[in-house]
């Protein structure tokens, strides 16, 4: 798995594998629609996710509280987290980073600039970055 979006809002999991997929940057991605899910898959999974893409807003188990777990357990402490929110506002820009999310993109409104953020965070992680052992 190279990409594990952890997001709830059906219409935002179309668009961004859709820019994902549309720039031939990732065929591999596997969709979690609540923090509870997202555990779990990370808690069974062998081969852990090249990045996560995690939005904020989730049911079940709540964004910070995902990325606190992740970012806590050795397992998954270095694993890149991209927090993908529609919240620009300070208190999660500042908590995220906080927690350790490795960046943070507030989701754009009008489709061609989503799609071009989730397309370039996509290529970054992917593509650039060069992760630990």
């Amino acid at each position: 798995m190279d990409i594990l979006l952890i997001e709830d809002n059906p219409d935002d999991v179309e668009l961004t594998l859709h820019a994902l997929k549309r720039q031939a940057i990732c065929h591999n991605a596997q969709v979690a629609r609540d923090g509870q899910e997202a555990l779990d898959l990370l808690a069974t999974r062998i081969d852990p996710p090249r990045v996560i893409f995690l939005d904020l807003k989730l049911p079940k188990v709540d964004g910070l509280e995902v990325l606190r777990q992740i970012k806590s357990n050795p397992a998954t402490q270095k694993i890149p987290v991209v927090v993908l929110s529609s919240s620009n506002q300070e208190w999660d820009i500042e908590s995220s980073y906080r927690l350790g999310a490795n960046s943070y993109i507030v989701k754009a409104v009008d489709f061609d600039q989503f799609n071009a953020a989730v397309a370039q965070a996509g290529r970054y992680w992917l593509s650039l970055n060069q992760p630990p052992n």
